[in-house]
């Protein structure tokens, strides 16, 4: 019999992402909308939820089930995601608060795996795979060059892995064992198959069956792209399930069924001890197909399935693109396939159909559409809506491409917007997307030719984009990160360029090709000046000024053009007077910035603030980050602008904190990300506002800051770079402090501030010594004025200076500089 569908889980808002379904009644989903859920099976046909985990904020990507144990009677669901950590729950505990959180990974853990004795094994972005034993990290699995996106516990010490390199290793322990070569793109999925070895997915569209001795057995060819999971039955058949939409069933090295699905990748699939076959996609959707009738779906159903898969539009380069008028008639459809998921191509009244041909049922099923040119019939459809591409969008070797939906007719930065907010992607690559969409629907028109609207931020026509970038291929639709085809697999994977070649090395916040140069008393420990420390009282702060000041304008009127277009977010735009406001201060900045400066006729005032205020403040925070960049120059350049009103400069900084969304919850921020606005933004600005000659007034505003300061945790800046900015904040202020006194009321934060990094540093040298030379400045200042530090303050500094050298052995400017401040104590 073949497999027809059994049941439809919704419950998911978005893609699904990984499927495990341990028994016939029990089906485990994760998902990209951050849950992942626990079916139970409730009639033949028909599935419940139990429970929904909320494991965090971050997609779920992997999720796996660890059979019943005696201090759980109803075994343990595990889950993995962006946020790196490896959750367990209680199924019986019924609760959100996992049982147990295993910490370990940097990146994403992206497959889960698990022993009948609890032993659990993660595969993650960082190119480890981790055991677990016991709720603990019991050794982990190095060897990998690239991400490791497969694994499997076949037994509580030996392993499986498939990674980005190409490669599957056979781990005893933590000792790779064995290395299988054959795959020429990522390894995506495996699955054991009793009695003979165990199979393989990857990228390169193919699934290969392997012995465990290191003998390739065969190879199945079929899919058309990314093969991205596999799963075989209790009778041994191999399904396997990718982005060509389909999902194949494998028998003795055939393809005997091909179930293809109403949307654009199917993510995962597992098999039932039953052997129905349960696949997860990207239309968020779970769904159950079997061979038994009795479990079969409604009729009525499984017709509304079938119309939905046949109603979507195939896009002519997937079938091989050739003119409709070419196509043989509908008779063609008399004579049989000769294998399971052969296309067919028939012209039916001028109509382009696809149908795929199902050897069980010996029948040809209509699958789609053929799509004879965008914004005309082909539509894909996507997330519960018609698209006239969705492209797929390659962020970085061996990772899912994303889905870039976009239609002829909208504004491709509305799109590129969209795309960028929905997958937590920094708004930096705005114009990168953008440029992605203008080169991918190259020569596409709509409506007659000379009849077009005019694209507000270049002039010319938004409905009519340039041509593709010389070397790029004719009919290619090139990807901004990788280079790589939406439709075609290379044959070898393409490296990810670097994406942003000259931004703000201390903020990761401006794309903006900077020419203007900090100047800094404190060189870096690796350069060859900073071998000796620095000689006490550093009256010279460091500031952070490099940008692409014609650059980041454009952007903000870009983005205010923009929301001028929207009417709900129309009221928000800039207008007449303040657009004035705006241009000045960019005219202003650009002269104090020239070679030589110019000092400006004009200064920034009040009313310039008031601007900046309402960016920050006003602006939905994805369009933010050339106003934030603004903020940090106009700072910089113009302290005389706030440093002496109160009120003004109160509610100035308070803008900044709030466009940076400082009061959001905090949270360490994984290795891979590119820091945002909170953690890369405010820090630098806040930084400049300490510069040399910034006068500190009645210190109002502060205080302001080192309130706001003080809500941040320490341990959320992971990176280097945002750590040093924090670091380079102290360190700016003590050196103001060196020739005014301080008032206590911010002597007191800013001593207490640099402590806590000097007792929290341990990665970065020049984070700890830049803090080591504010701590510096602090005591020298409190002798030369006279005023000492408290009892317990000079005991903490005391701490730090005896212990911080043995940290940090091998630089001799803090073991220098140590041994100078526990002197002057």
């Amino acid at each position: 019999m073949p497999y027809r569908l059994s049941a439809s889980l919704r419950g998911h808002k978005a893609d699904v992402r990984a499927v495990s379904s341990p028994q016939d009644d029990l089906i485990l989903s994760a998902s990209r909308d951050t849950t992942a859920i626990y079916w139970s099976r409730s009639s033949p046909s028909q599935f419940t939820q139990n429970h929904v985990y909320k494991p965090g904020p971050r997609f779920v990507s992997s999720v796996a089930y660890i059979p019943p144990q005696p201090e759980a009677p109803q075994g343990y669901v595990v889950t993995g995601g962006q946020d790196s950590l490896v959750n367990v729950y209680d199924v019986a505990a019924n609760q959100d608060t996992p049982a147990f959180t295993l910490i370990g990974h940097e990146q994403n853990v992206c497959t889960l795996s698990a022993a009948h004795d609890g032993t659990i094994i993660s595969g993650s972005w960082d190119q480890t795979a981790k055991v677990w034993k016991n709720y603990q990290l019991a050794y982990d699995l190095r060897g990998h060059e690239q991400s490791v996106w497969a694994v499997i516990a076949l037994e509580p010490d030996k392993f499986l892995t498939g990674s980005a390199d190409n490669t599957i290793k056979l781990w005893n322990g933590n000792k790779a064992i064995r290395t299988y070569t054959g795959h020429t793109q990522a390894v995506r999925g495996l699955a054991l198959i009793p009695d003979i070895g165990f199979a393989s997915c990857a990228n390169d569209s193919t699934v290969r069956v392997w012995s465990f001795d290191g003998v390739e057995l065969y190879k199945l060819e079929g899919h058309t792209s990314f093969v991205y999971s596999l799963a075989v039955t209790s009778r041994g058949d191999i399904i396997s399930g990718g982005e060509d939409r389909s999902v194949r069933i494998w028998r003795d090295g055939e393809c005997i069924q091909t179930i293809v699905h109403p949307a654009i990748s199917v993510w995962a699939v597992s098999t039932m001890p039953n052997s129905d076959i349960v696949t997860g996609c990207s239309d968020g959707i779970i769904r159950v197909f079997s061979r038994d009738e009795d479990r079969w779906a409604p009729a009525d159903e499984v017709t509304n399935f079938e119309m939905d898969v046949a109603s979507q539009a195939v896009p002519a380069d997937v079938v091989g693109g050739v003119k409709i008028s070419s196509l043989p008639s509908p008779d063609a459809l008399l004579k049989p396939g000769t294998k399971s998921g052969e296309n067919l191509l028939i012209n039916n009244k001028g109509k382009g159909e696809v149908y795929s041909w199902d050897a069980l049922k010996q029948e040809w099923i209509k699958v789609g559409d053929l799509a004879e040119g965008p914004g005309v019939s082909r539509k894909v459809h996507y997330q519960g809506k018609d698209y006239d591409y969705v492209f797929d969008v390659d962020i970085q070797e061996g990772v899912p491409p994303l889905k870039l939906p976009y239609n002829i007719s909208e504004n491709p930065y509305v799109a590129a917007q969209r795309f960028l907010e929905y997958n937590d992607i920094p708004m930096h690559f705005l114009d990168q997307v953008v440029g992605f969409i203008n080169r991918s629907t190259a020569g596409v028109t709509l409506g007659s030719s000379g009849a077009g609207a005019s694209d507000p931020f270049t002039g010319g026509s938004r409905y009519q984009p340039g041509q593709a970038t010389s070397g790029s291929m004719a009919g290619e639709f090139a990807d901004p990160f990788t280079g790589a085809s939406r439709y075609r697999s290379p044959a070898t994977p393409v490296a990810p360029p670097t994406v942003v070649t000259s931004g703000d090395p201390w903020t990761g916040a401006s794309r903006y090709s900077g020419s203007v140069s900090g100047t800094s008393s404190i060189t870096s420990p690796t350069s060859p000046q900073s071998t000796s420390a620095a000689k006490l009282p550093v009256h010279s702060s460091h500031l952070f000024l490099q940008a692409n000041v014609p650059a980041m304008q454009a952007k903000l009127h870009q983005f205010n053009d923009l929301l001028r277009q929207e009417i709900a977010a129309s009221s928000s735009a800039l207008y007449n007077r303040d657009l004035n406001y705006l241009d000045d201060m960019f005219t202003y900045i650009t002269k104090v910035t020239s070679s030589p400066p110019v000092q400006p006729k004009f200064p920034i005032t009040s009313n310039h603030l008031e601007v900046l205020i309402h960016l920050l403040t006003k602006w939905p925070p994805a369009q933010r980050f050339p106003a934030l960049d603004l903020t940090r120059l106009v700072i910089a350049y113009a302290p005389e602008s706030y440093a002496n009103e109160t009120e003004l400069t109160s509610r100035f900084f308070a803008a900044l904190f709030e466009g940076a969304e400082w009061s959001d919850p905090w949270s360490p921020l994984p290795s891979s990300e590119v820091p945002r606005n909170k953690y890369s933004s405010a820090p630098p600005s806040i930084a400049n506002a300490f510069k040399d000659d910034t006068t500190v007034g009645d210190g109002a505003w502060i205080k302001l800051i080192f309130e706001k300061i003080q809500e941040a945790p320490y341990t959320a800046f992971t990176k280097p770079q945002t750590r040093m900015t924090l670091s380079t904040v102290y360190f700016n202020l003590s050196c103001r402090g060196t020739r005014d006194q301080l008032d206590p009321s911010i002597r007191s934060p800013l001593l207490a501030l640099t402590l806590t990094v000097l007792q929290n540093e341990r990665g970065d040298p020049e984070t700890a010594y830049r803090s080591l030379v504010a701590l510096g400045n602090i005591v020298y200042a409190a002798n030369q004025f006279n005023s000492p530090l408290q009892p317990t303050q000079e005991s903490s500094a005391r701490a730090v200076l005896n212990t911080l050298p043995s940290t940090f052995v091998s630089d001799t400017r803090i073991r220098s500089l140590s041994k100078d401040i526990l002197a002057m104590l």
